[in-house]
């Protein structure tokens, strides 16, 4: 096996230790995406919706979706498409959670990768962004092909 081979074999654990090791509890990551998949949603995003982008079931999207509307960070709206749809909604306090979390995992970056050069920082932080952007998009196109 080649060395590049090895170093691929390594980035499932890494990512589940990266998971693991996000500064923040498990309600705030919880919290977080949610909030993130609802603002990143390409149109509008539903409970069902929300369920699939996170690969939950229903219930604990719902569940999920419940204690952030309690919360004051989510709200149901009907869907502008097709008003018997309920969609969801941040809430202006739940745009300030969103920040709020982006501000501590920026730190918390820069902090894990202090020694870093600056631009290996750059380097990665584009390629994560990159590789976030291709998985959510690997994501959708699979979701389709299932149906």
């Amino acid at each position: 096996m080649s060395s590049d081979d090895e170093l691929l074999d390594q980035i499932g654990p890494a990512l589940s230790r990266l998971r693991r090791r996000t500064p923040a509890s498990g309600r705030d990551l919880s919290r977080n995406l949610v909030l993130n998949v609802v603002a990143d949603a390409p149109g509008e995003m539903t409970v069902g919706g929300l369920a699939a982008e996170m690969g939950v079931a229903q219930p604990v999207a719902s569940r999920t979706v419940a204690a952030c509307i309690a919360d004051g960070l989510l709200r149901r709206a009907a869907s502008q498409a097709d008003g018997r749809r309920t969609v969801l909604e941040l809430t202006e306090q739940g745009e300030a959670e969103r920040t709020r979390f982006a501000t501590e995992q920026r730190a918390a970056f820069e902090d894990i990768t202090a020694g870093w050069p600056k631009e290996e920082r750059a380097q990665f932080a584009r390629l994560l962004v990159r590789y976030t952007t291709d998985a959510g998009a690997w994501s959708r196109r699979r979701a389709v092909n299932e149906r």
